[in-house]
């Protein structure tokens, strides 16, 4: 059978360049034996480009088959394979079936044709009465491992082993943001964003951080973090730090290679080890056991501590707090702006402000034991570093879940999820009115297990709160917001113009800092009480699902609320260039712009170290330098003023980690967004009041 003569349509790449794609446009023409050309498609007048009209070009690209044509290398050549009588597109095409106009091989085919062996005739099936094989759960693959966790720890010792000899130091660590690192569901819907939006290509990237000991072990990052080993939950456990016996110096973007062994080999500190070598020499009267081959009772310890520079100075910090993605953007640049700062040049180091005796302040160490053996301590006090890392941070995790806490291992991650401590469960007065008909799933289905689950609930929001106040004081220790300034004084039926001096009053870095990728939000929030008592004007609210009322909220996009025109946030925010006209535009998190059907994340073409930032893509900062400030200011109309009488200006910074548009986006739950709103740390409130005549 012979097919209808078809006149092929010419294939049309784009030779202009679309910002932030790497066409593969002559790769595409070597491999096929094809010329890219300029032309579009013969039934065209002219191929819209994506300089003419944006949305005519998606419908065009995007709108069904992608319109991407490769032209004959030879036009006078009927023979060429991708050409006239091509095999995969008419002509005797062997795939192409009767609808193509070829005697395709696969038309009667085998696997659904008229004779199919498969599907077709009336003879009985074989195969019919046969069911899926069983599963022999000696043989299963997706069966957890019985000696899994025993493994990893024998490699990668837990906190919790550490916490023997060093129960203070676990503790603080216990509620910190290294602790919270994997755990927070945060890091986890962003890192999945991340993935989808780059088809996997940024591999695990951002893992080496926030799970140094998972990288290590090659656990797959679609691996459950509920079924993960305890110490991989720990996110930025203690061997991450005290088992690196290599300098990496800067910017090793998480990069850093934890030596493997069970809890008896060597760690690595700030000090020179003499304690710990007193101690080993008295192992037999101390009942020490330095060696998994030591038998009887007696306390598990690592049999030497050696002293490792990098921890006694910022070195150790930069591998992950300055950290640049694939596309050339710094999200994490606190250590780059501690190095251009005063404190750097004051020879003032990351540990002294935030591992210190006063949260944010290079106030001096505790002076402490730092080590305990059976229960007492031991040695002379000295120099203790707190584990607590002060610094702004909150958990949204469940509470049965972060802060770790060793009397939470009686239940697993996905037992905590389902244990409802918003209704009261295991409180006297929930117990003594549950219906008889409700039903809990298990273990809660037990009065006992509910009781039990509440008190470590309780004892972890506790510890929970007390990382809120330490982050309230971190604020403190760099923060000061001034008296109100009065460029205009107001009368009755009259505006007023109004300012606050806004300090960096610490030395260390900008205000805020951190991970920039996630946007921290620090905004003003300024009230205006009239003398009924009555709220007449504000800035800094919030719309009801908690965003500012900025370009970023749909309340404000819909209409329903007015835009905060005098707004004051300091948060960072990404621009990026719209590529086809225009000027830049806000975007709550920028991949490389494609209009590929498969977005992926490229190395930069253009040197990016020297730009700072990539192409088409930049982060515009907000914050305020060390030891340096801005002034917010504040236009109140005259519809405020409407008696004479004292009037009360309140005012506060408010902090949240996390922009809840950005949220949305990468498909928090709303009891993620929830917590993250009743999270919002108040700093610095004030009151004035003054007369309006």
């Amino acid at each position: 059978m012979t097919a209808p003569n078809r006149t092929p349509s010419t294939r049309w790449l784009p030779t202009k360049r679309w910002p932030g794609t790497h066409w593969l446009a002559l790769p595409l023409a070597i491999l096929t034996g094809g010329i890219v050309s300029a032309q579009p498609p013969a039934k065209s007048n002219r191929a819209i480009s994506p300089y003419d009209s944006p949305a005519l070009f998606y419908e065009q690209f995007h709108g069904g088959v992608p319109r991407f044509h490769v032209a004959k290398a030879n036009p006078d050549s009927e023979n060429d394979l991708l050409g006239g009588d091509d095999l995969l597109s008419g002509g005797d095409d062997l795939l192409g079936g009767e609808m193509s106009g070829g005697d395709d091989l696969l038309g009667d085919d085998l696997l659904g044709g008229g004779d199919d062996l498969l599907g077709g005739g009336s003879a009985a099936d074989p195969l019919a009465n046969i069911g899926p094989a069983k599963k022999d759960p000696a043989k299963d693959k997706d069966q957890k491992d019985p000696h899994e966790a025993l493994w990893t720890e024998n490699c990668y010792p837990s906190a919790e082993a550490c916490r023997k000899c060093h129960p203070s130091q676990y503790e603080e660590w216990r509620g910190s943001a290294h602790a919270y690192s994997l755990v927070s569901p945060m890091f986890s819907r962003f890192e999945q964003a991340m993935q989808e939006y780059t088809q996997g290509t940024v591999g695990h990237f951002c893992q080496r951080c926030h799970s140094p000991v998972g990288t290590q072990l090659k656990i797959p990052r679609a691996a459950s973090l509920l079924e993960a080993p305890p110490v991989v939950r720990e996110g930025v456990t203690c061997i991450a730090c005290h088992r690196v016996n290599e300098h990496y110096w800067r910017g090793s973007n998480g990069d850093r290679r934890i030596e493997p062994g069970d809890i008896h080999q060597p760690v690595r500190g700030s000090s020179d080890g003499q304690g710990v070598a007193e101690a080993i020499a008295n192992a037999e009267r101390l009942k020490l056991k330095l060696s998994p081959h030591d038998k009887g009772l007696g306390q598990p310890m690592h049999n030497g501590a050696h002293f490792f520079e990098p921890l006694t100075n910022s070195d150790v910090c930069v591998s992950c707090h300055q950290v640049a993605v694939h596309p050339g953007i710094d999200l994490e640049v606190v250590h780059a702006q501690y190095r251009s700062g005063p404190a750097a040049k004051r020879g003032i180091t990351c540990q002294q402000c935030h591992m210190g005796a006063v949260p944010g302040k290079p106030n001096g160490y505790e002076e402490a034991h730092i080590a305990e053996i059976s229960g007492k301590p031991y040695g002379v006090p000295k120099r203790k570093s707190n584990h607590n890392f002060w610094g702004p941070n909150y958990s949204i995790a469940h509470p049965g879940i972060f802060p770790h806490n060793p009397d939470a291992k009686r239940y697993t991650p996905r037992q905590w999820l389902d244990f409802d401590y918003r209704a009261g469960w295991g409180k006297p007065e929930f117990e003594r009115n549950v219906p008889k008909s409700m039903s809990f799933p298990k273990p809660w289905d037990t009065v006992d297990d509910r009781i039990d689950g509440r008190k470590i609930v309780d004892a972890n929001l506790a510890k929970a709160q007390e990382k809120r106040v330490s982050a309230i004081e971190t604020y403190k220790a760099g923060l000061d917001v001034g008296d109100p300034i009065f460029y205009r004084r107001p009368s009755v039926g009259r505006g007023m113009k109004v300012g606050f001096k806004v300090s960096n009053i610490s030395d260390g870095h900008n205000m805020p800092t951190g991970s920039l990728g996630a946007q921290p939000q620090l905004w003003l929030n300024v009230v205006l009480i009239n003398p009924d008592g009555k709220r007449v004007w504000e800035s800094g609210y919030l719309d009801q699902s908690g965003d500012l009322a900025d370009m970023n909220s749909r309340e404000v996009a819909l209409g329903r609320i007015a835009r905060d025109k005098d707004l004051f946030n300091l948060q960072t925010k990404f621009l990026i260039n719209n590529g086809l006209r225009g000027t830049d535009r806000e975007v709550a998190l920028p991949v490389n712009f494609s209009v590929d059907q498969l977005a992926f994340l490229r190395p930069g073409a253009v040197p990016v170290s020297v730009l700072n930032h990539p192409p088409l893509i930049r982060m515009e900062a907000h914050s305020i330098a060390p030891l340096d400030h801005r002034i917010a200011k504040y236009n109140i109309p005259a519809t405020a003023f409407t008696k004479a009488g004292p009037y009360r200006l309140s005012v506060r910074m408010r902090n949240r980690i996390e922009p809840i548009y950005f949220m949305r986006q990468i498909k928090s739950t709303p009891d993620m967004i929830r917590r993250m709103n009743e999270g919002i740390l108040t700093l610095s409130p004030s009151s004035h009041t003054f007369w309006v005549k």
